[in-house]
């Protein structure tokens, strides 16, 4: 087994390279990629579009498919998403962007899921936070 930690030029680095966008654990024949938390933010750090979970949405899935295709992989990759929510009411915003990168009609089984609502997060303005875990095959 290989741990690589990494920071994909594709991606704006970490606040202060306080940590690693993903972390890369080379197993047999392929790669599972563990994903830090990814708040939507521009390339200079700022919340894109403060308290607005469907914009938020978008920009955190730009970054998440950014830092896969870095690894190798893309969204049909991902085995779990784990989520952290401002407000569970903004769900259905949230719920709307995320089908489209894993459609249920297209047949496959979207992938494990976690959803939690948290009192804040680290960025004001910031409204969800999504982690990914995710396959990369040989």
């Amino acid at each position: 087994m290989n741990l690589t930690l990494d920071n994909p030029a594709a991606v704006a680095a970490p606040f202060g390279d306080r940590f690693a966008h993903v972390a890369r654990l080379d197993v047999g024949g392929g790669a599972l990629l563990f994903l830090a938390g990814q708040v939507a933010v521009d390339d200079d750090g700022a919340v894109v579009a403060p308290g607005d979970a469907g914009a938020q949405s978008e920009r955190i899935f730009e970054i998440i498919e950014g830092v896969l295709a870095a690894h190798g992989a893309g969204f049909a990759d991902v085995a779990h998403i784990r989520t952290f929510m401002t407000s569970l009411d903004d769900l259905p915003a949230y719920g709307a962007v995320r089908r489209k990168h894993f459609p249920v009609e297209s047949g496959q089984t979207p992938p494990a899921s976690t959803t939690v609502e948290v009192s804040r997060l680290f960025l004001p303005g910031a409204v969800l936070e999504v982690e990914i875990t995710a396959v990369v095959r040989s």
